[in-house]
């Protein structure tokens, strides 16, 4: 495990900004085990895990004691990665925020995600969102901040027009480390939001959302330090399993035998999960263009 905080090892990476930084959404242990060896930071994506624990949408059903358990075992089958932990509004009160955020501190978590959405939440790509009064927020953020000791906090806004800017004015003048403004409709957007803060600005990417489809390269030109990618590999499980259950039906019921043409069987499964045992060095996709 590293000597340092993962979350003190994220704000010397964000001082020095030397590369872009993405986090790669995932939603339990097995998915951040095939996640593992592409990226050092991984993003425990709320959407996802509503997805995967509860079989529910992203509507606010997830429970703090049930994200804080998964970020556990996260972080204990991979305590050299950094995550990235989504926590909604905070679990609706301040005291909650403040307990929750105490706690993935202590786990090591490198970073944490605050909105300010009022309840009844939606995932930030679609419409129908509630937004916080913008002072209940800040004294939601503050709290957090005042409360952390190693961990990040990313500050979030999901406003939309010309109260994106007052929220990311006032957003800008906190000890938040990082901004993300989510839902973001275009570049145009997205270069005034990082004309209006000095923070590092984080850029949310989700296949079929609302915002503009753009490579680390591009998303490097336009002053974005990290990216979040928070659904491929819920949505690539998706899509595998419906195709592989139709091609079981298909067939009859006869399990394909050969497994040279890059399907998945017992040898390839196991192999992936005893690297849990002893984690080599990922690969950064970073270097990607």
């Amino acid at each position: 495990m590293p000597t340092k905080h993962p979350g003190d090892l994220l704000r010397q990476e964000l001082a020095a900004a030397r590369e872009i930084q993405p986090f790669l959404g995932i939603y339990d242990c097995f998915s951040a085990s095939v996640a593992a060896p592409y990226s050092q930071n991984l993003f425990l994506s709320g959407f996802g895990f509503a997805a995967s624990f509860y079989g529910l949408p992203d509507v606010g059903y997830v429970a703090w004691s049930d994200i804080v358990a998964t970020a556990a075992r996260v972080r204990q089958i991979l305590p050299g990665h950094k995550l990235l932990v989504d926590i909604d509004d905070g679990y609706v009160d301040t005291h909650t925020a403040r307990y929750v955020v105490r706690q993935l501190d202590s786990l090591g978590v490198a970073m944490v995600m605050l909105e300010d959405q009022a309840r009844p939440r939606r995932c930030g790509h679609v419409d129908g969102k509630q937004i916080l009064p913008l002072a209940d927020y800040m004294d939601k953020l503050n709290a957090v901040l005042a409360e952390r000791e190693h961990v990040r906090v990313l500050a979030r806004t999901d406003a939309s027009g010309e109260d994106i800017f007052r929220r990311v004015e006032a957003m800008s003048k906190t000890d938040a480390d990082v901004l993300l403004v989510d839902g973001i409709d275009s570049v145009e957007t997205l270069l005034r939001v990082r004309d209006s803060t000095h923070k590092p600005l984080l850029f949310n990417q989700i296949a079929g959302g609302k915002s503009p489809r753009l490579s680390i390269a591009e998303l490097r030109g336009l002053g974005v330090q990290l990216i979040q990618y928070s659904t491929p590999l819920l949505f690539a499980a998706q899509r595998a399993m419906k195709e592989s259950l139709e091609a079981l039906l298909a067939t009859g019921g006869m399990l394909p035998s050969d497994f040279d043409n890059g399907d998945i069987g017992v040898a390839q499964c196991i192999d992936m999960l005893e690297a849990n045992v002893v984690t080599s060095a990922p690969v950064s996709l970073a270097r990607a263009s």
